[in-house]
């Protein structure tokens, strides 16, 4: 194992699956199941370690440029295996309005980490998958020639071949797998390792998901895998927003299993899906005797903020 190994952090996997007993699938012969893949590791929890872990690896130690939102999980989570794991890493972030501000705690606790923040502005943020665009962009950073670029969210094929062990984790435990969505990438592997059904619950509205996973798909396996489909009824207006509706339903959902499962609800991802299956459920969506596996992909942050 190389020195730069995210192994060597420890991960607990295969993450833990933990039955809940809530009447509003129990009564209609259903089991739900939570994965709880918040618990992987405090500094790289939920997706963000499956979908970290190969890159990183392959980058072996070479400075990492990533992207993302000014309260991006992604960012943070890349900052944090940097300092842990002893490599330089560079964040771009979306906005360049925001340089002449105070740092938010989301990106604050990236500059501790020792991430290197650059924000773009948001037309060369957009472009950044051009390859004129990425240039400009690795400039103004000062990045290294040997830096590895990983894309917002850390979706990609390495990270969608990260994601794989999730399915193959819930192998034979579960008959559907569910999943919040932002990039796609965690969806494109889970269902490639799963033997079962995979509902994916979008977080942004707008309809282009789909095609963002079969390419994803296409590119780390070469062509569609697993039998997967989307809902987008529950994205709660768009990405990065809620309603009144949904917050009310995750403190509900805290009060009923929070205690008893150490459980609190990120809004913004895995309230979303979890609202999702209680309405399928409600709508008869599910065959009795359905065992139906919840991917908790995050845990909430203390500025009630979050983004891919």
């Amino acid at each position: 194992m190389n020195a730069f190994d995210p192994a060597r952090l420890r991960p607990r996997l295969p993450s833990p699956l933990e039955p809940v007993e809530d009447e509003r699938f129990t009564r209609r012969d259903l089991t739900l199941l939570l994965k709880r893949d918040d618990l992987i590791h405090p500094d790289l929890p939920g997706n963000k370690w499956r979908k970290l872990a190969l890159n990183l690896r392959a980058a072996a130690g070479r400075p990492v440029l990533t992207f993302g939102g000014a309260y991006s999980n992604h960012l943070r989570a890349t900052a944090a295996a940097g300092r842990l794991l002893g490599f330089a890493t560079i964040g771009v972030v979306r906005g360049d309005e925001l340089a002449g501000r105070p740092l938010n705690p989301s990106l604050a606790r990236c500059a501790a980490d020792g991430m290197r923040l650059v924000f773009a502005d948001r037309a060369t943020y957009r472009a950044k998958h051009e390859p004129a665009a990425l240039a400009r962009l690795l400039a103004l950073a000062g990045a290294p020639e040997d830096t590895c670029v990983v894309p917002e969210g850390g979706s990609n094929a390495l990270a969608v071949e990260g994601c794989v062990d999730l399915g193959r984790e819930l192998r034979g435990a579960a008959d559907v797998a569910a999943v919040a969505c932002g990039t796609g990438g965690t969806l494109a592997g889970l269902a490639a390792g799963f033997d079962g059904r995979v509902l994916g619950v979008p977080v942004l509205k707008g309809g282009f998901l789909g095609a963002e996973i079969a390419a994803l798909q296409e590119a780390a396996f070469g062509g569609p895998r697993g039998d997967w489909r989307l809902d987008e009824r529950f994205h709660g207006g768009g990405y990065a927003r809620t309603t009144p509706e949904l917050d009310a339903f995750a403190q509900d959902f805290e009060a009923r299993h929070g205690a008893r499962h150490g459980l609190a609800i990120e809004r913004l991802y895995v309230a979303k899906m979890l609202y999702g299956l209680v309405t399928l459920a409600e709508e008869g969506a599910f065959p009795a005797g359905t065992r139906i596996a919840a991917v908790v992909t995050g845990a909430p942050e203390p500025q009630g903020a979050s983004s891919r």
